[in-house]
């Protein structure tokens, strides 16, 4: 009888190190397929790298999703998953970016890519070293803007070869990436409590993929449009309720110069 208690002593421990293995392993998937995407982007096969963009992004979000599902979150997970980051969400889409749609202008096309991924690793950084919350991002989130340029160009996976549709590329690219060193409020949907709400989890997991497989390139970036003008336009829309309200109302003057003249 000693034994099988021994054993169970034994496995207590190989558990929990499994488990906190777990999202580690996510973390290498998502630094996998975003080296894929850099190898696919220096063979000229776009939509193929785009997608293993996408890939990063699921693998990216199920390691986070993970962790705090099974408790298993720690520094050095943070840590390695933005080093992760910098690979699949900053230099990956950054080549793609440039082999795609600015490589008829090697000079300025090098600028403007390096500035995404310069853009995407202080974004990286900002966030590893400033304290954060569990409700806003502060600046569009990296994957989020690897994600925008992933979608454009598998709206068009074949290489930008009009002169006239460079400046479009080079503009897009430099305001996803003004946008992520931006102060702008971007929801985070981390502050859902996926341990009490682990059929809701399992259901998010499965519509995730299901929707990356069966949804067009269109309605996705409609989607992630929604949310990369969410943040500007809620401050727009706070900048003018301030100003309304600071305003005195339009019959006050009024009223006052009658009561003046009377």
């Amino acid at each position: 009888m000693r034994a099988p208690r021994l054993r169970r002593r034994k496995a207590g421990p190989r558990l929990r190190r499994g488990i906190y293995l777990l999202p580690s392993l996510f973390t290498v998937a998502n630094i996998f397929f975003g080296f894929l995407s850099v190898i696919s982007a220096t063979r000229g096969q776009m939509e193929r790298a785009a997608i293993l963009i996408l890939v990063a992004n699921v693998a990216d979000i199920l390691d986070g999703r993970i962790a705090r599902l099974t408790g298993s979150t720690s520094g050095f997970g943070e840590i390695y998953d933005s080093i992760a980051d910098v690979v699949s969400f900053g230099l990956a889409p950054a080549l793609l970016a440039y082999q795609w749609g600015l490589w008829r202008v090697p000079r300025a096309g090098i600028a403007v890519a390096f500035l995404f991924l310069v853009a995407g690793s202080i974004r990286l950084a900002r966030f590893s070293s400033t304290p954060h919350d569990t409700h806003t991002f502060v600046g569009l989130p990296i994957p989020a803007g690897s994600s925008a340029i992933a979608l454009l160009v598998l709206l068009r996976p074949a290489p930008i070869q009009h002169p006239a549709f460079i400046p479009v590329v080079a503009g897009f690219v430099f305001c996803v990436a003004l946008l992520m060193v931006s102060n702008l409020p971007y929801a985070s949907f981390k502050d859902i409590n996926l341990r009490r709400q682990w059929p809701a989890t399992t259901l998010f997991i499965i519509a995730l993929a299901f929707s990356l497989i069966t949804l067009t390139p269109h309605v996705l970036s409609v989607l992630l449009a929604i949310y990369i003008l969410s943040a500007p336009l809620k401050v727009l829309a706070k900048m003018v309720r301030g100003r309304s309200a600071g305003s005195p109302p339009p019959h006050t003057q009024g009223s006052s110069d009658d009561s003046v003249d009377a």
